[in-house]
């Protein structure tokens, strides 16, 4: 399973960006998927999950503003970002698993996509 982000950016605090992550080798209806970030000096956070069937989890530090969904169509997972803040400056990877809700440890990772939020 490959995986390759993009969508990423420098926006203003406040603003929107929406990230995408398509996925191949494997039939995207097949996968658990997620998005995780990384900012500097810290671990990889865990921001939300969707399962095979579309039902969806997230963090605390996103719930009401991030919206993760999908289109197995076109083989693709997306995170909507609103009223993004200083703080969500990070690097965001998108991962999968092969089964119906994605590990804490996902088998599959894409490189990240760098989203900077000003301020």
């Amino acid at each position: 399973v490959q995986l390759q982000a993009s969508g990423g950016g420098l926006v203003q605090a406040g603003g929107s960006l929406r990230l995408s992550c398509a996925t191949s080798g494997r039939t995207s209806s097949s996968l658990a998927l997620g998005w995780f970030r990384q900012a500097p000096g810290k671990e990889r956070d865990f921001l939300a999950r969707i399962s095979r069937g579309g039902i969806t989890y997230y963090s605390d530090s996103v719930k009401g503003r991030f919206a993760i969904s999908r289109d197995n169509a076109k083989n693709t997972v997306y995170l909507q970002m609103n009223s993004l803040k200083p703080e969500d400056t990070a690097v965001y990877y998108c991962a999968a698993d092969v089964g119906v809700i994605m590990t804490r440890e996902p088998s599959y990772w894409g490189k990240g996509t760098q989203v900077t939020v000003s301020s």
